[in-house]
């Protein structure tokens, strides 16, 4: 078995560096994209709502709540990767439009060939930067933008500033949602600083994790969602509670003291997110 998957391996230089394709081994029909040895999706081809990460469940929990069940949405996704929420949206809300951002033409293409999303005119994914896509959007398109964003294992740092976020909310509609997966460790400094560069423009919001994440114990991903309106905490305090490895919701008094002496980020100089702990990733070969 395992010089079959060694065999069933895909292994592509693409624009931003050397992309793998690596079979799981428990799931027929499920594989995980790293770029430059850094778990970037898993895309389960015969089960679109079969959501390998944690991150990933949280961000579709999210969206699952911004609306009545099914319900057709509007959705900007900034970073492509494989796919895996955009593919999520069209199997639980048929009908949504979704427009896809990735910067790197050449996984785009790999991904088309060797992971193929159902074919679906609402669904188009354009090889451009993240930026320059909200730049060229018209005001309050979109009921959700989702910023899902490396370049290797960090957040590109033209995506973490305040002029960056003013666009993001230009864009949305006014009841719309921002959903971003932060990457961050201890002490946090990142995460903090971008909660409260959102926060300046998107002032509701609220952020879902691990525990031991929120608390800067350890390396890992915070799901930030942020609007003009309250947020559905109860909602999405239960979904956490219950996934497969629990996390805790942090809103109202819990996010300012979370933000508290973060500075807001600008462009002049904005940096890019703190890269993971030597080592950190691992996946099953």
């Amino acid at each position: 078995m395992g010089r079959k998957r060694a065999a069933d391996r895909v292994v592509e230089q693409v624009d931003t560096g050397r992309a793998e394709l690596v079979p799981d081994p428990d799931r027929a029909g499920s594989w995980t994209l790293l770029l430059d040895g850094a778990p970037q999706s898993h895309v389960d081809l015969t089960d679109p709502t079969h959501l390998e990460f944690e991150y990933v469940r949280r961000l579709a929990a999210a969206v699952d709540l911004v609306a009545p069940p099914g319900e057709p949405l509007r959705v900007l996704h900034l970073g492509g990767g494989a796919l895996t929420l955009p593919r999520y949206v069209s199997a639980t809300r048929p009908g949504s439009t979704q427009r896809v951002s990735e910067v790197d033409g050449a996984l785009v293409e790999l991904v088309r060939r060797a992971l193929p999303w159902p074919s679906d005119a609402r669904l188009r994914v354009r090889v451009q930067d993240a930026r320059a896509v909200l730049t060229s959007t018209r005001d309050a398109s979109f009921d959700v933008v989702v910023a899902d964003v490396f370049a290797g294992a960090r957040t590109p740092a033209h995506l973490t500033s305040v002029e960056y976020a003013a666009e993001v909310a230009r864009v949305l509609r006014p009841a719309g949602w921002y959903l971003a997966n932060l990457a961050d460790g201890p002490p946090l400094r990142y995460a903090r600083g971008q909660v409260a560069t959102v926060r300046s423009v998107l002032p509701q919001a609220c952020l879902v994790g691990d525990a031991a994440v929120l608390r800067g114990r350890r390396y890992g991903n915070l799901v930030l969602m942020a609007g003009r309106t309250t947020p559905p905490v109860p909602e999405l305090t239960r979904r956490a509670a219950g996934d497969w490895f629990p996390g805790r919701v942090v809103a109202g008094d819990e996010v300012d003291r979370f933000t508290s002496g973060a500075a807001m980020v600008r462009d002049a100089d904005a940096t890019g997110s703190d890269p993971p702990p030597p080592g950190l990733f691992s996946v099953r070969r």
